[in-house]
């Protein structure tokens, strides 16, 4: 799996905390890869690996595919380990609204204005609030479903762990942005890509994409090795949460994004770009580096 090109340092890696990133890279963190790069892991909430990435840090990140357009000059997108999928869509909570049209003017809290949960709020909004909403605010994703219940603000989008705990705050889902894309394209939900540094050369990407594909296998075939990990890192998030969490986020677009989920990342970002959400992407900008070829 390594190459002579493969780096002999640790290679810097940033991902969340989050059970479905702790389940998929617990094997390659733990050294159980074989011949894979050890890992220097920094642990950061996604809006805080967007920032990364935008400054060229580290080496290895998992990020929002809406802050992929503005990292492909210096990160390849790699073909596996990130989060794709159905019926996982971020969700509008509110504490009364039943309409989409009540939002028109509302106030509305996002966990960040750079992540695909607000580019796939926008284009739900753009189509379903006649006149848009109102003032967006960001703050962290824990606070809004609080900040929704106490009437700090007329809306949330939540993401993450939330869809299986919102009930607990009173409130209503008004709208899953995963149910709009879906039945407008077809396509599966693009939310978090793992980005690598381009120069670190072809062969390099190479083996860290097999490198990650065999941790998910690792992660698949032997879910308790992984079990401490990810409830160390989970707070206080109830293990069957979490369980549902990797159930719904770690699926067969983890080990491979395949065409479809090409064809979905290209999808969001272009229509993205069409509403000014996002620069263009280059049609070739996704492509994975191919190896050079033999002499």
């Amino acid at each position: 799996m390594t190459s002579p090109n493969t780096p002999a340092n640790p290679l810097r890696i940033a991902y969340s905390p989050c059970p479905n990133d702790t389940f998929v890279f617990h094997a390659w963190a733990h050294g159980l890869v074989p011949g894979a790069p050890p890992l220097d892991v920094t642990f950061a909430d996604i809006h805080l690996t967007n920032g990364m990435a935008a400054h060229g840090e580290l080496d290895v990140l998992k990020i929002s595919y809406a802050a992929l357009p503005y990292v492909l000059d210096r990160y390849a997108l790699l073909p596996c380990g990130g989060a794709l999928g159905r019926a996982c869509g971020p969700l509008v909570l509110t504490a009364g609204a039943r309409n989409p049209g009540d939002l028109a003017g509302r106030t509305v809290a996002v966990p960040s204005e750079r992540s695909t949960a607000y580019l796939l709020f926008r284009l739900w909004a753009a189509a379903e609030v006649p006149g848009g909403v109102g003032e967006v605010v960001v703050m962290p994703f824990h606070e809004i479903m609080p900040a929704v219940r106490d009437g700090k603000v007329d809306a949330g989008l939540v993401i993450h762990e939330a869809r299986f705990t919102y009930q607990g705050y009173g409130l209503h889902c008004l709208a899953d942005m995963g149910e709009h894309w879906e039945a407008t394209t077809g396509l599966p939900i693009p939310l978090g890509a793992i980005v690598a540094r381009r120069d670190l050369g072809a062969e390099t990407l190479h083996a860290l994409a097999a490198a990650t594909r065999a941790s998910v296998r690792m992660a698949w075939e032997d879910p308790e090795a992984s079990r401490a990990y990810v409830r160390e890192h989970a707070q206080e998030m109830d293990p069957a949460v979490a369980d549902q969490h990797i159930g719904l986020y770690v699926n067969e677009f983890t080990a491979d994004l395949g065409e479809d989920g090409y064809a979905a990342v290209r999808g969001l970002l272009t229509r993205a770009a069409a509403e000014g959400l996002v620069p263009p992407v280059p049609p070739d900008a996704l492509a994975f580096p191919q190896r050079p070829a033999a002499p």
